[in-house]
């Protein structure tokens, strides 16, 4: 029991910054998602270290293994509103391959930098 008020605690930790970022975002009409900036708010707290890996280690580890049922909405909207996807198939294609390619070019770059300060 008290595992999983851990959790649920860690979880609103980065519930919290989450809608620090949404509260940003709108507050200065940012043009990234609120989502993003939560990360970003996210990031900073880890790399000042005001805030501890320790404190939403397993919060997020729950929050990245249930990860697929986070996915379900945005599929049912997808199929709810396929005709505005309709005949952009290969447009679509390019945009998937290519945001794949720039987020595993950058994870792998991110990943080279903490290996270069860990070292």
């Amino acid at each position: 029991m008290a595992n999983l008020l851990k959790i649920v605690f860690q979880i609103g930790i980065l519930y919290v910054l989450y809608q620090a970022g949404e509260w940003i975002t709108g507050t200065f009409n940012l043009l990234i998602p609120g989502s993003v900036t939560g990360m970003i708010l996210l990031i900073i707290l880890l790399f000042t270290r005001l805030l501890k890996v320790d404190w939403i280690e397993e919060g997020a580890s729950f929050m990245v293994k249930h990860l697929p049922f986070f996915f379900i909405p945005a599929f049912i909207g997808l199929m709810i509103y396929y005709k505005i996807f309709a005949g952009k198939g290969l447009l679509l294609l390019i945009i998937v391959v290519f945001s794949t390619v720039l987020v595993m070019v950058a994870s792998g770059l991110i990943g080279e930098l903490f290996k270069q300060k860990e070292e």
